[in-house]
């Protein structure tokens, strides 16, 4: 229990940097907060019209969630879990911005990522991407693909025999659903943002 702990609150720290409006303030941008959802994740970060810092903050993002987990992987699966869980929760309250950050996708699965080095494997995170890749080609829609995304990966772990990680995934994924009310409510109404849309 005192393993796991460790790894979540070392997750978190890692979850915690927020790429995006330091990336953004490097280039000399406006502040990431004050334009579009006002969220510090890539697809705000591309409502500035830098398609380049967009990138970087979403290679950032995910990498924090892969850092975490590959790290902790030295000491099993279960600390694994842990520091995954803990970098989505520093992305998505982290603690030097008040506790007010992003959504989540990219850590979420950036940690899906790290897990695919485990006895998890890599299901779960081709899964994502391709779910990911194919419902914003097809929709334009970020949020809906986050959203459907999201659902799909714990699913998938259940199907390759690890209840563990699918739990653990599920309660990631419905915290990802919670951070994205407002899109399904835009989604719904037929006015959430399209990619690449500026805010």
């Amino acid at each position: 229990m005192l393993l796991i702990l460790v790894f979540l609150a070392f997750g978190y720290l890692l979850g915690s940097i927020p790429f995006g409006l330091i990336l953004t303030r490097a280039a000399g941008t406006q502040d990431i907060r004050s334009i579009g959802s006002g969220n510090i994740g890539a697809t705000n970060v591309l409502r500035t019209g830098r398609k380049g810092l967009a990138a970087a903050t979403l290679l950032g993002d995910a990498l924090k969630g892969t850092a975490a987990v590959a790290i902790a992987w030295r000491w099993g699966l279960e600390p694994a879990l842990a520091a995954a869980a803990g970098a989505f929760a520093g992305h998505i309250a982290p603690v030097w911005l008040g506790f007010k950050g992003g959504k989540g996708v990219a850590t979420f699965l950036g940690g899906l990522i790290g897990l695919g080095f485990t006895a998890v494997g890599w299901a779960p995170a081709l899964a994502f991407a391709a779910l990911w890749l194919l419902c914003a080609f097809l929709t334009k829609y970020s949020s809906a693909s986050a959203l459907l995304a999201s659902a799909a990966a714990p699913l998938v772990m259940l199907l390759v025999g690890q209840p563990l990680g699918a739990a653990v995934y599920a309660a990631l994924a419905a915290v990802l659903w919670w951070k994205h009310a407002a899109n399904i409510q835009r989604l719904l109404a037929g006015t959430e943002g399209r990619i690449g849309g500026k805010g």
